[in-house]
């Protein structure tokens, strides 16, 4: 039988894969910002989780180049819905596929590269007293 807790954390395997991957293609030395489960449901604390995991890096040339000429296409081809949400100081694309969502911010002053995303929310195991 599958608990939950593995079910998130293979979700979260999978996340981290293609968050590195979208890393890597702005090249090396991404630093870790996040990575650890989140409470989906304020309203009722414990009941939802997901995983966010999170990754910085502070100089990609061309970065914005990269995200319209790399980026974009691969997570296409994989299924992930783009969104653009960019705004006067980042270029900024949401990618969606089912409930999980990975966030590209690429700064339009400087270089610098934020890559967020965490996985659908799953139901937390009840633990039993």
């Amino acid at each position: 039988m599958t608990s939950e807790n593995t079910v998130l954390e293979t979700l979260a395997i999978a996340l981290c894969a293609v968050i590195d991957e979208i890393a890597e293609t702005f090249g090396g030395g991404a630093d870790q910002t996040v990575n650890g489960e989140l409470d989906c449901a304020p309203a009722r604390p414990g009941h939802l989780l997901c995983r966010q995991y999170g990754v910085r890096i502070e100089s990609s040339p061309g970065a914005e180049r990269r995200l319209a000429a790399a980026v974009i296409p691969m997570l296409e081809r994989a299924g992930w819905r783009p969104t653009d949400r960019s705004t006067g100081g980042e270029v900024i694309t949401q990618f969606s596929r089912a409930g999980a969502n990975i966030n590209v911010h690429v700064a339009r002053l400087g270089d610098g590269v934020t890559i967020v995303g965490s996985t659908p929310c799953i139901t937390a195991p009840q633990r039993r007293p």
